[in-house]
């Protein structure tokens, strides 16, 4: 009868159930909560610790869409749905098949006195230099762990060759030993164009200084079981093959072997690193709730200010981690930046006074604990209504914590930008092109023919076939139009082809930061080939946000390749204008700037032409 007068006992029972699990829910998702914040508060500084400007006031526009992004996925068990591998929380493509990187930390502390004995084995050996040759995510933690950790006593010092640049394969050719090197060869693909040419090159080198038989001992790969790579190694005979997981990708591969074999060759406790990334990813598990959960939280906040047009997450790292932006940079970029929509990480870009920066921003610190190096302009920032997260650590091995989060906080936001943060569906299109080019090079001999729209003081200006931007009277007033397509809310990006040095990079520094300070827009510093790997992604797939500015060169002298009929300086040719035709064909606004062979001389030209066409 009560369906007669309107009244359904089906909805009513369902009306009591919801309410009687939320009355259930809720006090039981504060008492975790509770019990969350007391471990952590027991822990102290063993756990890396982070603050928000916005946790104590209501910033507009900041707030309201945080506490929905908590509010969501607390009500909803999305983290429960993350940590169950539920790839409908992303796309419903192949999420599930990359999840690898959530609880690598239990299998990594199982091998890690196998790695012992093998660090031991290579100190008896007597090497005195550990070379990796990677690139992307099978190159950046290391590079970040070097750069972080210096030169340790009593073990060989780690040095990391990710460029195709002849003066850089040449600079670090005479930086090492080549009689007392180990080289490690880092392709997860085993198949990525960079490494290979790389370790052919030391191959030959290795060959000459202790012999053919002898060589295969002096390199070590790392890359998945059965790839080419593999193969390669067994049939050289290298001294060891560790191999990475297929379920982690290589950017979220640094608390994999990818990060750990060359943090243990120069002298890294990595038990030491497992456990205390242990306590990070105990802090993120499924029964911390969002608000309480350091790596979600940061996830949320990242990607839901995202949404609201806070795209430029700005990272500002106290010297001793100052490296750890451009790890942080690849992660972000290359996992966000697709289907038109990502977020911008800015690294390395010195903080400047408030009134330099729009409401497009979102300010990360992360520092060293007694480093206060930027703690006034974090704090101007903040007095001027700019949204700061804080993070600190204690020491440098708690740098394994940092890896865990970022990767949560990635993949939490890639679930709120609705898109795969696992894959890079845009970096194979510059690969094809410079395939093609070096097809093209193969069979002719010759790289092609161009015209550059505009030669003055040195500097040659090419530009996409359809743009007439470039067609000024000179070189200044050229890069002033080109600079002057920016819009609100753009960035300015330099993608420099030349040797990453720090002479060169303090050019290049000088002219983003003019850039920033006359347009007030953030900028972006990257050298090819290893951009391709990390914020190519984000330059293709992302939002069309971006103004360009190639910068490539002449080489003063080339390195030979063997068994290919070019050389380093070609592949870098390729790799630069294959990524330049890629761009312009996705409609972005680009620009190149070719020097000559004095690149320390091109680079001073153009801050010069930068600045004049900037005044």
């Amino acid at each position: 009868s009560l369906e007669e007068v309107g009244i359904s006992l089906d909805r009513a029972t369902e009306q009591l159930l919801d309410e009687g699990v939320c009355k259930f829910v809720d006090p039981f998702d504060a008492l975790l909560s509770s019990i969350e914040r007391k471990r952590q508060a027991v822990l102290g500084r063993r756990l890396a610790c982070w603050s928000c400007n916005f946790d104590e006031a209501d910033l507009d526009g900041v707030t309201e869409p945080i506490n929905a992004a908590l509010h969501d996925w607390r009500t909803h068990g999305k983290l429960r749905r993350l940590w169950n591998r539920d790839a409908t929380l992303w796309t419903g493509a192949d999420e599930d098949r990359w999840l690898g990187w959530l609880d690598c930390i239990t299998r990594q502390r199982s091998d890690v006195e196998r790695l012992k004995t093998f660090v031991r084995e290579v100190r008896r050996d007597g090497f005195r230099h550990v070379l990796l040759l990677g690139m992307g995510g099978s190159s950046l933690a290391p590079e970040i762990m070097r750069a972080t950790f210096g030169v340790i006593p009593g073990s060989p010092e780690l040095h990391v060759l990710d460029s195709t640049a002849p003066a850089q394969v040449e600079a670090v050719s005479h930086a090492v030993d080549l009689r007392r090197t180990l080289f490690i060869v880092a392709s997860k693909s085993g198949g990525t164009l960079e490494p290979n040419v790389l370790a052919d090159y030391f191959t030959e080198q290795v060959s000459r200084a202790v012999g053919a038989d002898d060589a295969g001992r002096r390199f070590v790969a790392i890359t998945d079981p059965d790839s080419p790579l593999q193969h390669r190694a067994e049939r050289a005979g290298f001294r060891a093959v560790f191999h990475g997981e297929p379920s982690i990708g290589g950017r979220y591969s640094a608390l994999s072997n990818f990060g750990l074999v060359p943090a243990a060759l120069m002298g890294i406790d990595v038990r030491s690193v497992l456990d205390r990334a242990a306590l990070m990813v105990q802090s993120c598990t499924a029964g911390v709730p969002p608000e309480v959960n350091p790596g979600v939280r940061l996830g949320l906040i990242i990607g839901s200010l995202t949404k609201a047009g806070r795209d430029k997450l700005t990272l500002v790292c106290s010297p001793g981690l100052r490296a750890l932006g451009a790890w942080m940079e690849q992660l972000i970029a290359e996992s966000t930046g697709k289907r038109g929509r990502g977020v911008v990480p800015i690294d390395a870009e010195v903080p400047g006074p408030p009134e330099m920066y729009g409401n497009d921003r979102l300010f990360v610190s992360v520092r060293l604990d007694g480093e206060n190096e930027h703690d006034a302009a974090l704090a101007a920032l903040e007095a001027a209504g700019q949204p700061v997260v804080r993070i600190s650590l204690a020491d440098r091995l708690d740098i394994g914590q940092e890896f865990f989060r970022w990767e949560m906080a990635t993949a939490v936001a890639g679930a709120l930008l609705a898109i795969n943060p696992f894959d890079q569906p845009d970096v194979e299109a510059s690969k094809a092109a410079t395939r093609a080019l070096t097809e093209t090079f193969e069979e002719t001999g010759a790289l092609p023919d161009e015209t550059p729209v505009l030669e003055d003081g040195g500097l040659r200006l090419f530009s996409a076939a359809d743009d007439r931007t470039a067609a000024t009277s000179g070189a200044a007033a050229c890069l002033a139009a080109h600079i002057g397509r920016l819009r609100p809310g753009d960035y300015f990006a330099i993608n420099a082809y030349v040797e990453r040095n720090a002479a060169n990079e303090r050019e290049l520094q000088a002219i983003r930061h003019a850039v920033r300070d006359a347009k007030q827009v953030a900028t972006t510093l990257g050298f090819g080939p290893r951009l391709l790997h990390s914020t190519g992604q984000l330059h293709k797939g992302g939002q069309n946000a971006g103004v360009f500015l190639h910068v490539t060169s002449d080489d003063a002298r080339d390195v030979t390749i063997p068994g290919r009929s070019y050389g380093f300086g070609a592949v870098k040719y390729c790799q630069a204008q294959g990524d330049f035709e890629v761009l312009a064909a996705r409609g972005r606004r680009v620009l190149r700037v070719h020097l000559g062979a004095d690149v320390a001389a091109g680079l001073r030209a153009l801050r010069e032409t930068v600045t004049r066409g900037l005044a």
